[in-house]
Formats: C-alpha cells, sequence, structure tokens
C-alpha cells in the first residue's frame, strides 16, 4: 500500500458522545504507528479552546472546545457551535497539508465540511445513526427540513457506508438511488471476555450500556422489572451511563417501587467495563434505533446472552444467542428474562453462542476493510 494521507472528521470523540466517538478510537488504534498512514483528526473537546494531541506517531487529534453541558447528550446550539469553530480549522488544514482524501463520521454536521471542500478534496461519509433520516424521532423535523442539504452531501460523496445491514435499509429509503455499502463496529476479544463463574448466582443481572435519551426507551426496562418481580423472579437491572433522563428514570423507578432494584451506575471509565460485563448475566437492550451496538458487541464477547428490541444491526448480532423481542411492551421483555433466568442451559448456549457470534467482528478487519475503501476511492478518482 502506497503512503495514505488521510483527515478524519467526528463532531463527537471520547469522552463526548457515545458508540460513534467510541468506534473511531478503536479504528485509530489500529492505524497507530502505521507507516503506511498518516491521519489528521479534527474533533470536539468539552470545554472552549483548541487542544492538540499526539494519539501515536503518525496521529494527531485537533480538538475545537466548545461550551458542552452533557458529554452525552448534543443541544443544537452546541452543533452549530462545533460547526462555526470547526471549519477555519478544518480549512487550515486543508491549506497546510496535502490529504488524499477526507474521512466523514456523520453525514452531518461533520458531512457539510467535506461537501464545502468537495471540488478539491474526495470524501467518504460513515453513516452512524441519528446522521440518517428517520432514525431519531427528536429530530423528525430537522430532517424535513434539512432534505435536500443531506441528499446533496451524500450524492458529492465518494463513498457512503452504514455500520449495520439495518441503517444502510433505512438510509435507502431515504436516497433509494444512492450506493451504500456496509461496515459494521468491531469488538476486542481480548480486553472484553466472558466470567469463570459456571452457574449464575441469584438475583439475576441484568445490564444495559447506553446514554439516558429517549430514543434508548430505559423506562421500558425499568417496567419491566417490575413485571419481572410479578412473575417471582429476583432480578436486578443495572444501568451504565448517563444523559439528560436520569432524574425522570429515577423518578419512575421509584413509583413503580422498584428503585431498590435498579441501579444507576452513571459513567463507568472504559477500563472498567469489562468487569461491568462480567459480573452481569444478561444484556438487555430497549433502542428504538441503533446503527449498530458497541456495547452490545462488548456483551457479547463477554459472553451475555442478548434481550433486545428489534432495530438496526440487531439481525447481524443476534441469532442463538439471544432472544429479539418483537412486541415492544415491558410485559414481552419480562417474559424473555424470565424465559433465560428458568433455563440455565439455554442460558449457558446462548452464552457461548455470543462469544462465538462476537468473534466475527475483530476491530483489525474492520480497519482492514476501511483501508480498502480508502484504496478503491482513490483508484476511482484518478480515471
Amino acid at each position: 500500500m502506497s503512503k495514505l494521507n488521510l483527515l478524519m472528521l467526528n463532531y463527537e470523540f471520547p469522552p463526548i458522545g457515545g458508540g460513534a466517538g467510541n468506534a473511531h478510537l478503536c479504528l485509530l488504534r489500529q492505524y497507530a504507528d502505521n507507516s503506511d498512514l498518516r491521519i489528521d483528526v479534527l474533533t470536539s473537546a468539552p470545554k472552549p479552546g483548541f487542544f492538540t494531541e499526539t494519539f501515536s506517531k503518525n496521529i494527531t487529534i485537533y480538538k475545537v472546545g466548545l461550551h458542552k453541558k452533557n458529554l452525552h447528550f448534543w443541544r443544537k446550539t452546541e452543533v452549530i457551535e462545533w460547526l462555526l469553530k470547526a471549519r477555519p480549522c478544518y480549512r487550515k488544514l486543508l491549506r497546510e497539508n496535502d490529504y488524499d482524501l477526507v474521512h466523514a463520521f456523520f453525514g452531518f454536521p461533520t458531512g457539510w465540511l467535506c461537501y464545502r471542500s468537495r471540488d478539491k478534496l474526495p470524501y467518504i461519509i460513515s453513516l452512524r445513526g441519528s446522521d440518517v433520516p428517520g432514525y431519531n424521532i427528536r429530530l423528525g423535523l430537522d430532517y424535513k427540513l434539512m432534505t435536500g442539504l443531506f441528499r446533496r452531501i451524500w450524492s458529492c460523496a465518494a463513498a457512503v457506508v452504514a455500520n449495520s445491514e439495518g441503517l444502510r435499509r433505512l438510509a435507502l429509503e431515504f436516497m433509494p438511488s444512492l450506493d451504500i455499502g456496509v461496515i459494521p463496529n468491531g469488538i476486542d476479544a481480548e480486553k472484553y471476555y466472558p466470567s469463570q463463574k459456571q452457574e449464575p448466582a441469584k438475583p439475576i443481572k441484568a445490564l444495559t450500556v447506553c446514554r439516558l435519551i429517549s430514543r434508548k426507551r430505559i423506562d421500558l426496562l425499568i417496567e419491566a422489572v417490575g413485571q419481572t418481580r410479578e412473575l417471582g423472579l429476583d432480578v436486578r437491572l443495572n444501568i451504565a451511563g448517563e444523559g439528560n433522563l436520569m432524574e425522570e428514570l429515577k423518578k419512575l423507578a421509584n413509583g413503580l417501587k422498584v428503585a431498590d432494584r435498579v441501579t444507576f451506575m452513571g459513567r463507568v471509565p472504559a477500563e472498567q467495563m469489562p468487569d461491568v460485563y462480567r459480573d452481569n448475566h444478561i444484556f438487555v437492550m430497549s433502542s428504538a434505533h441503533e446503527g449498530m451496538s458497541n456495547a452490545m458487541l462488548e456483551a457479547m464477547a463477554s459472553g451475555l446472552p442478548i434481550i433486545t428490541t428489534r432495530c438496526e444491526g440487531v439481525e447481524e448480532l443476534v441469532a442463538d444467542n439471544g432472544v429479539v423481542v418483537e412486541q415492544v411492551q415491558p410485559e414481552e421483555i419480562a417474559r424473555a428474562i424470565k424465559k433465560l433466568a428458568d433455563n440455565p442451559q439455554t442460558l449457558r448456549q446462548m452464552s457461548l453462542a455470543s462469544r462465538e457470534r462476537a468473534a466475527l467482528y475483530s476491530w483489525p478487519s474492520v480497519a482492514a476493510r476501511y483501508i480498502r475503501c480508502y484504496q478503491q476511492v482513490l483508484q476511482r478518482c484518478k480515471k
């Protein structure tokens, strides 16, 4: 491979944001110290200012500081602030460096910067979820107002890839004529591995890991805990994550008299998460939409059976390793938990199947697929 000079854009990056930022971080770890790659990253920081960090010998990260109120929830004013502050930094990077192409995580807002420089430099877009119309109910009006801009950004991209087949289909509903590929998220199976405990102890511990926002529908899981009690089960729900609905969800748990069965763990440092997964028996998710859940992949690599509502990414990740709840009701989630709690052998079989399926999604393979995508784009541009 000839040397590749790459600019990456992502308006969120750890500690800001969720799955897309973490996926970007994991991808950079695969590219670190690769002498065939030189990468600059333009992203955000939670406090005002401009910061430069050396990630590795070949990777530099430039962070535009914002007045960030919540690390895991983006206000529209913050998105606009990032665009306004990032644009001059982006243009400066283009003037001072001879990039081969730009890789944008999210079609908007980051894709807009690439679109503005489309005559100078080819760009690829990684669709992550909320940048796809129809994904986030909260952004319904925004999707309508920005339909034309989204279509221009996507159509001018040298390549558009989604992180799951489900998200690809949703994107094709918006632009049926567009050629959209799929490059999934990955998992570090050495970092995330199963507990050595043979039998789940009582109570049954169910874990969910996510931002506490409306799309994640954590209220369904809390209500399901109440339903498991009526089914004669002793279930504890552990919720790892922060978000703007924290207090509202705590009030719900109190109102349903399950506060003693629901633990709000808040933000858990990344280095502690492998132990958190291993300390639980089942992973539960109730999202209305996902791209491809990093947390679900981590849970699978940790040997946890999956109970989830149907959303994008589920068809690739859940087969014989879990239960997909088709009717989005707390009662159905509770019955799925009971199915596993009452059948230790089924739980063990699903645990093994989760680990086996997670092995199909390695970060080295994901990184290699992106490299092939970059090379294909550059070959087309030379013709």
